[in-house]
């Protein structure tokens, strides 16, 4: 009995060892003998005791390594630190387990060495303003030099450029000259519109000035000629009137009174009323004689 116990617990030791579930996004390479047997991916395995032994775990997630910043010189003898971030994935097991001894060492110096070879072809302005082509280069080569381990490389970011502190001091001030030349530019634009605009204003405001002067100039001509056309028109209208109500002869009589006292509009020292206001000659003697007065007065006055 005791030892159907201990064969029942030894077996049941044997199978907890042998029987191995793989997680998600994870991947086991076997060996049985000491030799590659195969690799399980996600799910329930059973290895033989003492003869399959797992060798390696692997993650089949992205990785993301951010490498310590490498010395470079650019094209124009300029050191700087740049670092960088790789994201690389591993899509094949046995190749990353058997191809390179330490794979992230590996990367890790295969991008410093691709990095300066890349950066010695820039000048330093360029490698400033050049991120994505070195990126893009950093990636193709390193995805293909990774390709025999098994390892896919997705992208490569240069995380940081740091120039030298005399070269940092040097872009400040550049910065700083470009911002004050824009702040200029942008000023004396600013004056240049303003001064089209107090232009244009003053313009305006002159021609408006001038179509209201005009247009005061003709509302007046027209309100005296619509004056003198209502005078007339009342004139007429009176002469229509006596001739309709066949005045007399006192009626006209006293209608040349009234003419002649406009005529001398007070002017005049002597009027002569002539007798007989019908006669045409004697009413032109009458008007000749005012008028003879006005201009006598008219030079004593000087």
């Amino acid at each position: 009995m005791n030892f159907l116990i201990i064969l029942l617990v030894i077996i049941a030791v044997i199978v907890v060892i042998c029987v191995r579930v793989v997680p998600q996004a994870e991947a086991y390479v076997v060996e049985r003998v000491g030799s590659y047997f195969e690799t399980w991916s996600n799910g329930l395995h059973i290895k033989l005791p003492f003869i399959d032994r797992v060798a390696n775990r692997i993650t089949l997630k992205e990785i993301v390594k951010d490498f310590v910043p490498q010395p470079v010189i650019t094209k124009d003898n300029v050191t700087m630190q740049i670092d960088t971030v790789v994201y690389y994935q591993i899509t094949d097991p046995k190749l990353y387990t058997y191809g390179v001894e330490n794979p992230i060492t590996a990367i890790e110096n295969l991008t410093a060495t691709t990095l300066r070879n890349i950066i010695g072809e820039l000048e330093l302005d360029q490698t400033l303003t050049s991120r994505d082509i070195i990126n893009a280069k950093m990636r193709s080569i390193l995805d293909e030099a990774t390709d025999p381990w098994g390892i896919k490389i997705n992208r490569v970011e240069v995380k940081n450029i740091i120039p030298p502190r005399d070269i940092q001091e040097a872009m400040e001030k550049q910065m700083r000259a470009e911002r004050e030349r824009r702040e200029k530019i942008l000023q004396a634009e600013g004056e240049k519109k303003s001064s089209i605009l107090i232009a244009e204003g003053e313009k305006e405001s002159a021609i408006l000035r001038a179509e209201a002067s005009r247009e005061a100039q003709i509302r007046v001509a027209e309100g005296e000629a619509e004056a003198m056309l209502k005078i007339r028109q009342a004139e007429a209208e009176g002469i229509r009137l006596l001739r309709e109500a066949k005045a007399d002869k006192s009626v006209l009589a006293l209608k040349s009174f009234e003419a002649i006292g406009k005529m001398a509009d007070g002017k005049a020292t002597k009027i002569i009323v002539p007798s007989n206001l019908q006669s045409v000659a004697t009413l032109a003697t009458t008007v000749e004689e005012m008028f003879k007065d006005v201009k006598n007065d008219s030079s004593t006055t000087k």
